[in-house]
C-alpha cells in the first residue's frame, strides 16, 4: 500500500512583503489567473502593502529598477520603478496574461492587439489595467515625477518578446 504525502504548494515571497495577507491572496494552488483576477491581485497588493512597496523601491537614473515580489506555479508578481523618462521597448509577455497597478506617479502606455491600430492610455495612481496574451505594449514614464507599479503575469516566467515597433506585433 502506498501512502500519499500532501506537499505544501511552492511559493516564493520577497522578505520585504512577506505577510499573511500576501500569502492568502496569492492562492498558490491556482494554476492560471485570468486578466480580471490579475487586476484584482495587483490592485489589492497596491492597496494593502503600499508602505512596504515604497520601502523596497529604488529609483535610478541609469535604468529602470525591479524586484520580484512573489512567485507561485500560477503567477509571478513584480514591483517596478520608473524615473522620469524611463520606459520599456515594445514587447509582449510571451503568451502570458498580465496586469499592472500604478502605485506612484503616472505611466503612459501604447498598446496594440493583432490587426488593430496602436492605441494610447495614461494610467494614474490606483488605476489598474489587465490584459490577455493577445496584446503587445510599451510603457513609459513621461511625467516629471518617479512612478512605481505592481505587475502580475500568468502563467509565470514566460520570456517577453521585444519588437522594433508595436506594428510588428502580429499575435501569439
Amino acid at each position: 500500500m502506498t501512502t500519499a504525502v500532501a506537499t505544501k504548494p511552492d511559493i516564493q515571497i520577497h522578505p520585504g512583503v512577506d505577510s499573511p495577507f500576501l500569502r492568502a491572496v496569492l492562492h498558490p494552488t491556482r494554476a492560471l489567473w485570468t486578466p480580471t483576477e490579475l487586476r484584482g491581485l495587483t490592485a489589492s497588493i497596491h492597496q494593502n502593502l503600499a508602505p512596504s512597496l515604497l520601502d523596497l523601491a529604488r529609483f535610478g537614473t541609469d535604468q529602470r529598477w525591479w524586484t520580484r515580489l512573489a512567485l507561485t506555479g500560477g503567477v509571478e508578481v513584480w514591483l517596478l520603478s520608473w524615473a522620469p523618462g524611463q520606459g520599456t521597448e515594445p514587447h509582449d509577455h510571451g503568451g502570458a496574461s498580465g496586469a499592472f497597478t500604478v502605485g506612484l506617479g503616472t505611466l503612459d502606455e501604447e498598446f496594440r492587439f493583432p490587426g488593430g491600430s496602436v492605441r494610447t492610455a495614461q494610467w494614474e495612481v490606483g488605476e489598474t489595467v489587465g490584459f490577455g496574451p493577445d496584446r503587445a505594449h510599451r510603457v513609459h514614464n513621461s511625467g516629471p515625477r518617479h512612478a512605481l507599479s505592481v505587475h502580475a503575469y500568468s502563467p509565470p516566467q514566460r520570456p517577453v518578446r521585444d519588437y522594433r515597433d508595436l506594428t510588428d506585433f502580429t499575435g501569439i
